[in-house]
Order: structure tokens, then sequence, then C-alpha cells
């Protein structure tokens, strides 16, 4: 793990550690970039029923290595454009191959069925 960055303010230092969290690809159609959705759970504070959040975030992918359905560890970083702020650390583990070939459909025989 790298050192939390230091925070220079006034004559204080503030030590700074980075987020870290674990998503899962779900598009990765720009160049450098893959959409991750982090998906949590919380408690509902009133009715104490827990109820699943996700949000998606734009991240950095230098070498477009990940795929979708990939599970990937990312990282808070610099913002690099308007919506890039994090960056992919590792991949955790390869999705499952999600191209559907289609089949062709079997013609089906309605007169065997029916009963006139």
């Amino acid at each position: 793990m790298e050192k939390p960055s230091i925070t220079q303010h006034g004559n204080s230092k503030i030590e700074r550690r980075k987020r870290v969290l674990e998503g899962e690809v779900i598009s990765n159609k720009m160049q450098k970039t893959v959409v991750v959705r982090v998906s949590s759970v919380r408690l509902h504070p009133k009715y104490k029923k827990y109820y699943r959040v996700s949000r998606n975030f734009k991240v950095h992918d230098e070498k477009n290595q990940c795929q979708i359905g990939d599970k990937v560890i990312i990282e808070e970083t610099r913002p690099l454009s308007k919506d890039k702020r994090w960056r992919v650390i590792s991949l955790a583990s390869h999705g499952q191959d999600n191209k559907l070939i289609p089949q062709p459909a079997e013609p089906v025989d309605k007169t065997s069925w029916r009963k006139d």
C-alpha cells in the first residue's frame, strides 16, 4: 500500500489517506476509462431493514485491461478529467464471458398441442 499523502495547510501538515473501494466493471466503451459499480448494504435508521445501494464511478484504466464483469479495486486520486477521480489499482477477479451467442429457435408445431 502506498504512503498516505501529506497536505500542508499553513503551518500544519495533515495526513490524508486515499479511499479504496471494490466494484464491478459495467462498461469499458471509452478509451482508458471504465465505469465501475460499487455496491454496499445500508441499514435503514427507522425500520432497521437492510437495503442495497450502488454508485457508478468513472475510473482511469491506463492499460485498457478491464473487461465487463471484472471485479476491480479502485483508489481515489487527483482529478484526471471532468468526471474521473479514481484509478484502477488491481483486478480482483475476471468476470464471466458475457457474450451471448444467439441460438436458432426450433420451429414450434402449434397443431400438436391444440385440440379441435
